[in-house]
């Protein structure tokens, strides 16, 4: 039963990182670097979700169905997972440039010395010294 419930929850769990809407955005901002920058508009998207959301509860106290608080739950946890995204992305772009002013500062650091070593190399050979 154990492993029945596990197999769902996994065959389940892939579809949903796979063919949602929102998470495929979340994805593409999270992975690449070029869409990091994309995470605080991203944030915009929290406010049509929760428009749904209030719409849902409306229709719901004016006598609606009672499934639509699935569609209530759906539209406050896409709305969450848009406004966590803003954070973390800004996050993460700032730990990306971080890493790439580190290794451009550290290829600067070790581009002189190389220099260095031409000019030696080039006196040395016009020289004619060994």
């Amino acid at each position: 039963m154990i492993r029945l419930i596990w197999t769902v929850s996994v065959h389940t769990r892939y579809f949903l990182r796979r063919y949602m809407p929102t998470n495929i955005l979340l994805d593409a901002i999270r992975t690449h670097r070029r869409g990091l920058k994309w995470g605080i508009p991203a944030m915009l998207l929290a406010v049509p979700y929760i428009l749904i959301a209030n719409v849902c509860v409306q229709l719901i106290e004016d006598g609606a169905p009672g499934w639509l608080h699935l569609a209530v739950l759906w539209a406050i946890w896409n709305m969450l997972k848009m406004l966590w995204i803003g954070p973390v992305s800004a996050v993460l772009l700032i730990r990306a440039r971080v890493r790439e002013s580190v290794t451009a500062r550290r290829e600067r650091a070790s581009s002189p010395s190389e220099a260095d070593d031409a000019k030696e190399r080039a006196v040395v050979d016009a020289i004619g010294i060994r």
